[in-house]
């Protein structure tokens, strides 16, 4: 097969792995930048430019999309997918899971479990957003945050609604949630990979810090995850469209919440803790999925675009 992968960081260690996996089982794999993507429009012929050349056909794309690219990223992908290339998530998937109020309301349409969320626009509803979310300390997190930026908690009233002012004032749109103080700042990190679990950490925040994130210090531990965690997971998947991603699980008196769903989950971290070869699993989930468009095309080794 002939594979693009889009991204911007061609150099990190999710994309080496994924490179190296599918070089391993013999396909061709090109690091495409997404902002370096364009794209001609006809009703005749899809065409995605790159540098001034016309790209060749693709069998696949693996979209790693950066989240202040998003818009623009879910375009070229959609180009992608006009050309006949099987997209490892499509870009409505992408642009649902990046939006946290729409993937909430998803979630919450399939009655899939997640902490109490509460939205407006009104800044005449201060303190009644707060009271929707169960009262402080409540989670305030900006609409489309990654890695913990722009999610910080409120520990009182007073601090929430300062928090919320600072945010509209700012013209940011963002969610007020219900803090899981039970879960003692630990969550789960699910990888589902076509409709399967194929790995699970578990995260624990630093101390004084609520957040786990890898990206903040988080330190992940393998787990064995539950039935009811992995349902979960795989639904949350599925509702949101998506083939491949990370789903986060928080631990709660009522059992397991969805936090987020991420459409382009790191391999570092589930890697290192799992000891599996998530990356080689991507790639087969990938030459499943062609082999039911057709045939894979004969390729010669080319050198990628950003060499």
């Amino acid at each position: 097969m002939r594979i693009a992968l889009l991204s911007r960081e061609p150099g990190n260690y999710s994309n080496r792995r994924l490179v190296e996996a599918a070089e391993a089982r013999g396909h061709v794999i090109e690091v495409l930048d997404t902002n370096r993507c364009y794209m001609r429009i006809t009703s005749h012929m899809a065409e995605v430019h790159y540098d001034g050349k016309v790209l060749p056909r693709f069998d696949a794309v693996i979209p790693r999309i950066g989240a202040s690219v998003t818009a623009y990223g879910a375009a070229v992908l959609r180009q992608f997918a006009a050309t006949g290339a099987y997209c490892l998530n499509d870009a409505a998937g992408i642009v649902a899971s990046r939006d946290k109020l729409l993937a909430h309301q998803i979630l919450a349409q399939a009655r899939i479990p997640m902490p109490v969320t509460a939205f407006a626009n009104s800044p005449k509803v201060t303190r009644d957003l707060i009271n929707l979310a169960g009262e402080a300390p409540v989670v305030v997190k900006l609409q489309q945050s990654t890695q913990g930026r722009g999610v910080v908690l409120a520990e009182t009233r007073k601090a929430a609604e300062s928090l919320i002012d600072a945010f509209r004032g700012l013209e940011a749109n963002f969610l007020v949630q219900s803090f899981i103080k039970e879960a003692s700042g630990a969550d789960t990190r699910l990888l589902v990979i076509g409709n399967k679990v194929v790995g699970a950490m578990q995260r624990q925040a630093q101390e004084g810090e609520f957040r786990s994130n890898l990206h903040r210090g988080g330190q992940a531990l393998a787990i064995k995850a539950s039935k009811e965690q992995m349902s979960i997971a795989r639904k949350a998947t599925r509702q949101l469209g998506l083939a491949v991603a990370g789903v986060d699980l928080v631990d709660s008196a009522d059992g397991p919440l969805v936090l987020e769903v991420n459409s382009s989950p790191g391999l570092q971290g589930i890697e290192a803790a799992s000891g599996a070869d998530i990356a080689s699993l991507v790639i087969q989930h990938i030459e499943r999925h062609v082999r039911t468009l057709g045939p894979a095309r004969d390729v010669k080794a080319t050198r990628t675009p950003s060499e």
